[in-house]
């Protein structure tokens, strides 16, 4: 069993759901990255999600694309994304990481480098945005060769057909947006979150993980009681940036960070599956 079904299956035996942060690595520093991740296990997190800085991060909003900015400016890459991945490692061996991004870097460096690499990290999943149900036998073949789970985003619009073609493909979990557009916009409609995510469990046994709109407690709270798991992400890089602004440094800003998901951890305990 891999960490990311035993993580699920633990959470689902407890009667509790799943909180998934997302960071970007080198944001606000690289040398702080590792520090934030154990920050945010402190505060709550089952599985922790790192975006891999990208020059083009075509599906994420205003917020995160400053902190690919930003890391990018601090010399951040999917190497680096991976050393970050083993460094966590040496004191976390129980909590997955997933990286999130797109599909050049990967690439660039080679599937099946990729994968071993990613393996030797200790990493558990990748999720590539811009690469489709269609395209996706290659790098397949190579994570799962290592054992590695590929996750897949499902959209509000994704047709039946398509659906079930990404369901096929995906393993760990199956990642819903739960709003149309980039991250960290719109305003979440819980009862149509609940109609797609049952949608979703319709035609897979996977869990179903929700992310966008999710900023505090209370929606945490909401869409925890509608799916397996929560992923946060522009709320936390919003909270550090803000504390950056405010004149804290690298290390207080993850700290602001992890009080938030702190708040959202408790949020989505109040909710009983």
């Amino acid at each position: 069993m891999s960490r990311i079904a035993g993580c699920f299956a633990q959470l689902a035996e407890q009667g509790r759901k799943a909180v998934v942060p997302y960071i970007v690595v080198g944001d606000p520093g690289l040398e702080v990255t590792v520090d934030v991740m154990h920050q945010l296990v402190d505060s709550g997190a089952d599985i922790i999600e790192l975006g891999v800085p990208f020059s083009d991060p075509m599906s994420e909003g205003p917020v995160i694309q400053l902190a690919h900015e930003r890391a990018l400016a601090n010399g951040a890459n999917l190497r680096d994304a991976l050393d970050t991945v083993r460094a966590f490692r040496e004191t976390n061996q129980h909590t997955p990481v997933l990286l999130m991004g797109y599909a050049n870097p990967v690439e660039h460096m080679g599937y099946a480098k990729f994968a071993d690499a990613a393996q030797a990290a200790g990493l558990d999943a990748l999720l590539t945005v811009d690469i489709p149900p269609e395209e996706v036998e290659q790098v397949n073949a190579e994570l799962q060769r290592v054992g590695m789970n590929n996750i897949f985003l499902v959209a509000p619009t994704t047709p039946d057909d398509r659906l079930q073609r990404i369901v096929d493909q995906a393993s760990g979990f199956v990642y819903y947006v739960s709003l149309k557009g980039v991250t960290g916009a719109g305003h979440l409609d819980i009862d149509n979150v609940a109609d797609h995510v049952s949608r979703i469990r319709a035609r897979t046994s996977l869990p179903v993980a929700v992310g966008f709109g999710i900023k505090d407690a209370e929606s945490a709270a909401a869409v925890a009681s509608v799916s397996d798991g929560v992923v946060v992400g522009s709320a936390l890089i919003r909270a550090m940036a803000q504390a950056i602004d405010d004149g804290a440094d690298h290390a207080a800003a993850g700290k602001r960070a992890a009080e938030l998901l702190a708040e959202i951890r408790r949020g989505v305990d109040s909710v009983a599956s």
